[in-house]
């Protein structure tokens, strides 16, 4: 499938559906000016210019269709380098439609998704990294998400590629400098040195990776124990409002339960399980067989233990299941006397759900435990598409390190293509840019 044109002018609506004070309709390419000035009136009846700002009325053949403001960018100093006009109207579904069907009367094609940050992208505007950065960033549900889509945005991954290919280039070079002017004298340089370095950063951007992700997308945080644990307790206290039924009866909760917060800018979905225990009742044994499975899949597993209750042997066979990197033990109910003395291999956290005791101290374990060793790192690897490609480099470069100087030059070459695909400085796929700029909303 081709690219759709370049010269052409799109619009949309750059606003999200529903109803708001204000709607934006978008129009980028080389007639934006001139379907303007067929629909839009200035007060000052002053013509449209570049730079500026226009108040006036939108019409049809009808009359005034709605007040609005029109800013109005001159190709290239525009968001896509081309031709833009913004026209702004109050945000009521049927105006922004209206308003829409007319640019379109008027010669505009209606936007792909996507395609305006493409054009951006694809007219030098912005690179790939940024491009990609701006869907981050729209997508963004916390703080950690939202600085390190700015961290994109402001090209600081961009940098940090551009002085892993530095080294690369510079080694890659000599190489084929050697080769190709044998003759020549050309003097061999120490490779060692530079490829340690790129490996050095890749596996700094890399350590960042799970952070990242987990910042971009979210986590998934099960809380897991026997009946009457204090699972249901835990994520009230954990939300900050009753959300999960409590009670003292053994199997209230059948079913898991799902519901969002925040903890240490972290984006989670926390689950309420059903109780882990040995039952004749079908639905009952059904909710625990969901609970091991959710358990498996979550990003973090709180295995609660009750302070006032003796553990069983069940718990200590689902505490032995349990990955230790994606897991924490919750001594719960920890305001009553606690009845049993256990030594375990990793950090048990007393938490009291009515008190609010250790709260705070099992929120930081649970971030500290999702987002791994970031050490004082501000920009982490959110991108999926980035750390694969960056894992693959990261082989070439560990590879070429090894080998004879004629296999290591094939590596490199390979690692600054891949390099470029990151950016968008080299040859890429159509295939890959359009699956890029598909999971964009239409109008951006």
């Amino acid at each position: 499938m081709a690219l759709p044109p370049l010269n052409d002018t799109i619009t949309a609506i750059a606003t999200a559906p529903g109803t708001g004070a204000i709607g934006v309709i978008r129009l980028s390419g080389p007639e934006s000016f001139g379907i303007a000035e067929q629909l839009f009136s200035p007060k000052n009846r002053k013509p449209l210019s570049p730079g500026s700002v226009h108040y006036g009325s939108l019409h049809d053949d009808a009359g005034v269709i709605d007040e609005a403001i029109v800013l109005s960018f001159k190709a290239p100093h525009s968001y896509t380098a081309q031709d833009v006009i913004e026209l702004q109207t109050h945000g009521g579904p049927a105006v922004l439609r209206r308003v829409l069907e007319l640019t379109q009367k008027c010669g505009a094609r209606l936007a792909k998704p996507g395609e305006f940050t493409m054009r951006a992208f694809l007219n030098g505007r912005i690179d790939l990294v940024q491009a990609e950065s701006v869907l981050e960033m729209v997508n963004a549900q916390s703080e950690s998400a939202r600085r390190n889509a700015a961290h994109g945005l402001s090209k600081a991954l961009t940098e940090q590629l551009d002085l892993i290919q530095s080294d690369i280039t510079r080694v890659y070079g000599n190489i084929q400098a050697v080769f190709d002017y044998p003759d020549e004298g050309v003097e061999e340089s120490d490779f060692q040195m530079p490829l340690k370095r790129a490996l050095g950063r890749i596996d700094q951007l890399l350590a960042t990776a799970k952070a990242g992700q987990i910042a971009q997308k979210g986590a998934r945080l099960a809380l897991v124990g026997k009946p009457n644990a204090g699972k249901s307790s835990l994520l009230n206290a954990l939300l900050g409002y009753q959300r999960s039924i409590v009670s003292n009866t053994p199997g209230t909760t059948r079913d898991y339960l799902e519901a969002p917060l925040t903890i240490n800018n972290i984006p989670i979905t926390a689950i309420d399980t059903a109780g882990i225990r040995e039952t004749e009742d079908a639905i009952e044994a059904s909710g625990v067989s969901a609970t091991k499975n959710i358990a498996a899949h979550a990003d973090l597993s709180l295995y609660l233990l009750d302070a006032s209750q003796e553990p069983s042997s069940e718990d200590f066979e689902v505490i032995d299941s349990l990955e230790p990197g994606r897991s924490l033990l919750v001594l719960s109910k920890a305001d009553l006397p606690q009845v049993w003395q256990h030594d375990f291999a990793r950090p048990l956290y007393p938490v009291s759900a009515t008190e609010g005791q250790g709260l705070e101290d099992l929120k930081t374990a649970i971030s500290e435990k999702l987002l791994g060793d970031v050490g004082s790192s501000e920009l982490w690897l959110s991108n999926e598409r980035h750390a694969q490609t960056l894992k693959q480099t990261r082989d070439l470069v560990e590879q070429a390190i090894h080998a004879p100087d004629d296999l290591a030059a094939l590596d490199l070459e390979e690692v600054l293509r891949a390099l470029a695909e990151i950016t968008g400085r080299g040859d890429i796929a159509e295939e890959t840019l359009e699956h890029i700029f598909a999971n964009f909303c239409v109008g951006k």
